[in-house]
Protein backbone atom coordinates (compact mmCIF):
# COMPACT_ATOMS: atom_id res chain seq x y z
CA UNK A 1 0.00 0.00 0.00
CA UNK A 2 1.27 3.45 -1.07
CA UNK A 3 1.85 5.65 2.20
CA UNK A 4 0.22 9.18 1.98
CA UNK A 5 2.55 12.34 1.67
CA UNK A 6 1.59 14.52 4.22
CA UNK A 7 4.26 17.11 3.74
CA UNK A 8 3.80 20.76 3.41
CA UNK A 9 6.00 23.48 4.16
CA UNK A 10 9.32 24.05 3.86
CA UNK A 11 12.38 21.67 3.14
CA UNK A 12 15.65 21.80 3.93
CA UNK A 13 17.29 20.32 0.88
CA UNK A 14 20.91 19.36 2.76
CA UNK A 15 24.55 19.77 1.74
CA UNK A 16 26.46 16.54 2.32
CA UNK A 17 29.24 16.81 4.62
CA UNK A 18 32.50 16.25 3.28
CA UNK A 19 35.88 15.52 5.00
CA UNK A 20 39.20 17.14 3.48
CA UNK A 21 40.08 14.20 1.12
CA UNK A 22 36.07 14.41 -0.15
CA UNK A 23 35.23 11.31 1.63
CA UNK A 24 31.42 11.61 3.03
CA UNK A 25 30.88 12.00 6.37
CA UNK A 26 28.07 10.58 7.83
CA UNK A 27 29.31 10.74 11.30
CA UNK A 28 27.65 14.24 12.06
CA UNK A 29 24.44 13.46 10.30
CA UNK A 30 22.26 13.28 13.91
CA UNK A 31 23.41 16.71 14.73
CA UNK A 32 22.79 18.29 11.11
CA UNK A 33 19.66 16.85 11.62
CA UNK A 34 18.48 18.17 15.53
CA UNK A 35 20.09 21.54 14.16
CA UNK A 36 17.58 21.75 11.64
CA UNK A 37 14.74 20.39 14.09
CA UNK A 38 15.68 23.42 16.14
CA UNK A 39 15.37 25.96 13.38
CA UNK A 40 11.94 24.56 13.13
CA UNK A 41 13.00 22.87 9.78
CA UNK A 42 10.92 19.44 10.04
CA UNK A 43 11.81 17.88 6.22
CA UNK A 44 14.60 17.55 4.54
CA UNK A 45 15.65 16.35 0.85
CA UNK A 46 18.71 14.23 0.64
CA UNK A 47 20.81 13.75 -2.39
CA UNK A 48 19.23 16.78 -4.29
CA UNK A 49 21.71 19.02 -6.39
CA UNK A 50 22.32 21.29 -3.48
CA UNK A 51 23.53 17.25 -1.06
CA UNK A 52 25.71 16.99 -4.55
CA UNK A 53 23.98 13.84 -5.48
CA UNK A 54 25.15 13.58 -8.86
CA UNK A 55 28.53 13.40 -7.59
CA UNK A 56 28.00 10.79 -5.28
CA UNK A 57 28.92 6.92 -6.16
CA UNK A 58 25.81 4.48 -6.07
CA UNK A 59 27.44 2.98 -2.62
CA UNK A 60 27.97 6.89 -1.19
CA UNK A 61 24.25 7.35 -1.67
CA UNK A 62 22.69 4.38 -0.10
CA UNK A 63 25.10 4.90 2.85
CA UNK A 64 23.65 8.75 3.40
CA UNK A 65 20.35 7.42 3.14
CA UNK A 66 20.65 5.02 5.59
CA UNK A 67 22.36 7.93 8.25
CA UNK A 68 19.46 10.02 7.40
CA UNK A 69 16.92 7.56 7.82
CA UNK A 70 18.49 6.52 10.92
CA UNK A 71 18.79 9.89 12.45
CA UNK A 72 14.91 11.17 11.67
CA UNK A 73 13.51 7.85 13.51
CA UNK A 74 15.09 10.33 16.32
CA UNK A 75 13.86 13.36 15.18
CA UNK A 76 10.88 12.15 13.47
CA UNK A 77 11.23 14.82 10.66
CA UNK A 78 10.02 13.86 6.22
CA UNK A 79 12.71 12.80 4.75
CA UNK A 80 12.82 12.61 1.23
CA UNK A 81 15.49 10.88 -1.18
CA UNK A 82 17.00 12.00 -4.62
CA UNK A 83 17.53 8.72 -6.74
CA UNK A 84 17.30 9.79 -10.23
CA UNK A 85 20.50 11.48 -11.79
CA UNK A 86 22.81 8.16 -12.48
CA UNK A 87 22.90 5.45 -14.89
CA UNK A 88 19.61 3.77 -14.87
CA UNK A 89 20.38 0.48 -12.90
CA UNK A 90 21.57 2.36 -10.05
CA UNK A 91 18.41 5.11 -10.20
CA UNK A 92 16.70 1.74 -10.03
CA UNK A 93 18.46 0.44 -7.20
CA UNK A 94 18.74 3.48 -5.13
CA UNK A 95 14.77 3.88 -5.43
CA UNK A 96 14.51 0.00 -4.37
CA UNK A 97 16.82 1.02 -1.69
CA UNK A 98 14.65 3.94 0.11
CA UNK A 99 11.80 1.92 -0.36
CA UNK A 100 12.94 -0.72 1.87
CA UNK A 101 14.42 1.57 4.19
CA UNK A 102 10.91 3.59 4.75
CA UNK A 103 11.53 6.53 3.78
CA UNK A 104 8.70 9.19 3.58
CA UNK A 105 9.08 10.10 -0.47
CA UNK A 106 11.19 10.02 -3.15
CA UNK A 107 12.67 12.38 -5.74
CA UNK A 108 14.10 11.51 -9.35
CA UNK A 109 15.79 13.39 -11.86
CA UNK A 110 14.78 12.33 -15.42
CA UNK A 111 17.71 10.41 -17.36
CA UNK A 112 20.31 13.12 -17.91
CA UNK A 113 21.79 11.54 -21.40
CA UNK A 114 19.16 10.11 -23.00
CA UNK A 115 16.99 12.88 -22.47
CA UNK A 116 12.76 12.54 -22.32
CA UNK A 117 11.92 15.01 -25.13
CA UNK A 118 7.90 13.90 -24.65
CA UNK A 119 5.67 14.11 -21.73
CA UNK A 120 4.79 9.98 -22.91
CA UNK A 121 9.13 9.64 -22.53
CA UNK A 122 9.05 11.20 -19.08
CA UNK A 123 6.14 8.88 -18.09
CA UNK A 124 7.62 6.11 -19.17
CA UNK A 125 11.05 5.99 -17.39
CA UNK A 126 9.19 7.27 -13.98
CA UNK A 127 7.01 4.09 -14.48
CA UNK A 128 10.06 2.21 -13.96
CA UNK A 129 11.19 4.29 -10.65
CA UNK A 130 7.83 3.69 -9.53
CA UNK A 131 8.23 0.00 -9.89
CA UNK A 132 10.82 -0.21 -7.79
CA UNK A 133 10.01 1.64 -5.18
CA UNK A 134 5.90 0.81 -5.27
CA UNK A 135 5.10 1.61 -1.34
CA UNK A 136 7.08 4.94 -1.27
CA UNK A 137 5.58 8.48 -2.75
CA UNK A 138 7.09 9.76 -5.83
CA UNK A 139 8.05 13.26 -6.91
CA UNK A 140 9.47 14.33 -10.26
CA UNK A 141 12.23 16.73 -10.15
CA UNK A 142 11.88 19.48 -13.05
CA UNK A 143 15.02 21.58 -13.13
CA UNK A 144 15.36 22.42 -16.69
CA UNK A 145 18.20 24.94 -16.55
CA UNK A 146 20.55 21.90 -15.11
CA UNK A 147 18.84 18.77 -16.74
CA UNK A 148 18.17 19.91 -19.74
CA UNK A 149 14.77 18.60 -19.69
CA UNK A 150 11.64 21.06 -20.23
CA UNK A 151 8.67 19.15 -20.64
CA UNK A 152 5.20 20.72 -19.51
CA UNK A 153 4.56 20.43 -16.54
CA UNK A 154 1.22 20.85 -16.49
CA UNK A 155 0.98 18.54 -19.62
CA UNK A 156 2.68 15.92 -17.40
CA UNK A 157 0.15 16.16 -14.85
CA UNK A 158 -2.50 15.25 -16.97
CA UNK A 159 -1.27 12.48 -19.05
CA UNK A 160 0.48 11.06 -16.10
CA UNK A 161 -2.57 10.84 -13.82
CA UNK A 162 -3.49 6.74 -13.65
CA UNK A 163 -0.37 6.31 -15.27
CA UNK A 164 1.84 5.87 -12.26
CA UNK A 165 0.25 4.43 -8.75
CA UNK A 166 2.19 6.51 -6.29
CA UNK A 167 3.05 9.55 -8.07
CA UNK A 168 2.24 12.68 -5.58
CA UNK A 169 3.83 16.03 -6.86
CA UNK A 170 7.03 17.92 -8.51
CA UNK A 171 9.26 19.42 -7.28
CA UNK A 172 9.37 22.54 -9.18
CA UNK A 173 12.63 24.51 -9.84
CA UNK A 174 12.47 26.93 -12.67
CA UNK A 175 12.04 30.53 -12.77
CA UNK A 176 8.90 29.82 -15.20
CA UNK A 177 6.50 30.48 -12.70
CA UNK A 178 3.80 30.28 -15.07
CA UNK A 179 4.49 27.04 -16.12
CA UNK A 180 4.86 26.47 -12.23
CA UNK A 181 0.76 27.66 -11.97
CA UNK A 182 -0.50 25.60 -14.80
CA UNK A 183 1.41 22.69 -12.88
CA UNK A 184 -0.47 24.26 -9.50
CA UNK A 185 -3.86 23.98 -11.68
CA UNK A 186 -3.39 20.65 -13.11
CA UNK A 187 -2.55 19.52 -9.50
CA UNK A 188 -5.82 20.47 -8.71
CA UNK A 189 -5.14 19.05 -4.96
CA UNK A 190 -4.26 15.92 -5.84
CA UNK A 191 -0.64 16.17 -6.35
CA UNK A 192 1.80 18.43 -3.74
CA UNK A 193 4.13 21.33 -5.94
CA UNK A 194 7.28 21.78 -4.41
CA UNK A 195 8.75 24.92 -5.30
CA UNK A 196 12.67 25.19 -5.73
CA UNK A 197 15.03 27.63 -5.74
CA UNK A 198 15.59 31.04 -3.67
CA UNK A 199 14.88 33.42 -6.09
CA UNK A 200 10.89 33.06 -6.58
CA UNK A 201 9.28 32.02 -3.27
CA UNK A 202 7.43 34.60 -2.63
CA UNK A 203 5.81 35.18 -5.74
CA UNK A 204 5.59 31.04 -6.20
CA UNK A 205 3.88 31.71 -2.89
CA UNK A 206 1.72 34.30 -3.69
CA UNK A 207 0.01 32.34 -6.32
CA UNK A 208 -1.01 29.29 -3.85
CA UNK A 209 2.18 26.77 -3.79
CA UNK A 210 1.90 25.71 -0.11
CA UNK A 211 5.63 24.15 -0.08
CA UNK A 212 8.92 25.20 -0.39
CA UNK A 213 13.03 24.06 -0.64
CA UNK A 214 16.34 26.01 -1.44
CA UNK A 215 19.72 25.33 -0.29
CA UNK A 216 19.71 28.45 2.03
CA UNK A 217 16.85 27.32 4.15
CA UNK A 218 19.78 25.09 5.67
CA UNK A 219 21.40 28.66 7.25
CA UNK A 220 18.65 31.53 6.73
CA UNK A 221 15.56 29.46 7.62
CA UNK A 222 13.68 32.85 8.96
CA UNK A 223 13.85 34.47 5.82
CA UNK A 224 11.50 31.42 4.02
CA UNK A 225 9.67 30.79 7.10
CA UNK A 226 8.71 34.62 7.21
CA UNK A 227 7.54 34.32 3.95
CA UNK A 228 5.04 32.11 4.78
CA UNK A 229 3.55 34.00 7.40
CA UNK A 230 3.87 37.44 6.00
CA UNK A 231 2.16 35.54 2.67
CA UNK A 232 -0.51 34.50 4.75
CA UNK A 233 -1.48 37.51 6.84
CA UNK A 234 -1.68 39.03 3.01
CA UNK A 235 1.86 41.47 4.08
CA UNK A 236 3.42 41.28 0.61
CA UNK A 237 5.66 44.38 1.44
CA UNK A 238 7.59 42.61 3.97
CA UNK A 239 7.36 39.73 2.17
CA UNK A 240 8.87 41.19 -0.68
CA UNK A 241 11.42 42.69 0.97
CA UNK A 242 12.40 39.24 2.58
CA UNK A 243 12.52 37.75 -0.74
CA UNK A 244 14.95 40.73 -1.92
CA UNK A 245 17.25 39.73 0.73
CA UNK A 246 17.29 36.06 0.35
CA UNK A 247 18.11 36.80 -3.26
CA UNK A 248 21.09 38.72 -2.70
CA UNK A 249 22.34 36.34 -0.05
CA UNK A 250 22.16 34.02 -3.63
CA UNK A 251 23.74 36.72 -5.59
CA UNK A 252 26.40 37.56 -2.97
CA UNK A 253 27.27 33.75 -2.79
CA UNK A 254 27.99 32.93 -6.22
CA UNK A 255 29.76 35.53 -6.98
CA UNK A 256 33.10 33.84 -5.46
CA UNK A 257 32.69 29.97 -7.50
CA UNK A 258 29.70 27.71 -7.18
CA UNK A 259 26.78 28.70 -5.93
CA UNK A 260 26.63 25.40 -3.54
CA UNK A 261 30.19 25.66 -2.71
CA UNK A 262 29.31 29.72 -1.44
CA UNK A 263 26.76 27.89 0.44
CA UNK A 264 28.48 25.43 1.97
CA UNK A 265 30.74 27.99 3.03
CA UNK A 266 27.98 30.12 4.87
CA UNK A 267 27.11 27.14 6.62
CA UNK A 268 30.12 26.86 7.89
CA UNK A 269 30.61 29.92 8.74
CA UNK A 270 27.06 30.40 10.49
CA UNK A 271 26.01 27.74 11.95
CA UNK A 272 27.67 24.56 14.65
CA UNK A 273 27.34 22.45 11.36
CA UNK A 274 30.63 21.72 9.21
CA UNK A 275 29.81 20.75 6.40
CA UNK A 276 33.29 21.28 4.06
CA UNK A 277 33.72 22.07 0.64
CA UNK A 278 32.06 21.38 -2.17
CA UNK A 279 33.28 17.80 -4.02
CA UNK A 280 35.18 19.00 -7.47
CA UNK A 281 34.50 20.13 -10.03
CA UNK A 282 32.46 22.37 -8.26
CA UNK A 283 34.86 25.42 -7.69
CA UNK A 284 35.00 26.50 -3.90
CA UNK A 285 35.43 30.26 -2.96
CA UNK A 286 38.77 31.01 -2.70
CA UNK A 287 40.23 30.94 0.99
CA UNK A 288 41.67 34.49 0.71
CA UNK A 289 37.92 35.49 0.35
CA UNK A 290 36.04 33.90 2.90
CA UNK A 291 36.42 37.18 5.74
CA UNK A 292 35.19 39.28 2.44
CA UNK A 293 32.02 36.92 1.93
CA UNK A 294 31.99 36.52 5.73
CA UNK A 295 31.73 40.75 6.09
CA UNK A 296 28.74 40.78 3.58
CA UNK A 297 26.60 38.20 4.73
CA UNK A 298 27.02 38.96 8.54
CA UNK A 299 24.00 41.80 7.73
CA UNK A 300 21.80 39.47 6.58
CA UNK A 301 21.85 37.00 10.18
Amino acid sequence: MIANITFFGIMAPVFTIFNQDFSVNTERIPDYAHYLLDAGINAILVAGSTGEGTSLSLQERKNLTEAWAEAVKKTSQSLMIQVGGGPFPDVVELARHADSLGVDAILTLPELYFKPKKTQELISYLKFVSAAAPNTPLFYYHYPTQSGVNIDMGEFLEQANGQIPNLKGIKYTSSDLAGGHAALRAANGKYTIIIGGEAVIEPALALGFTSAMAGAINMFPRYVKEMFDTIKHNKLEIAAELQRNLTEITNIVSQYGAKIAGLKLAMNLFTPINVGLARPPLQNPSPYKIEEIKKRLEPFL
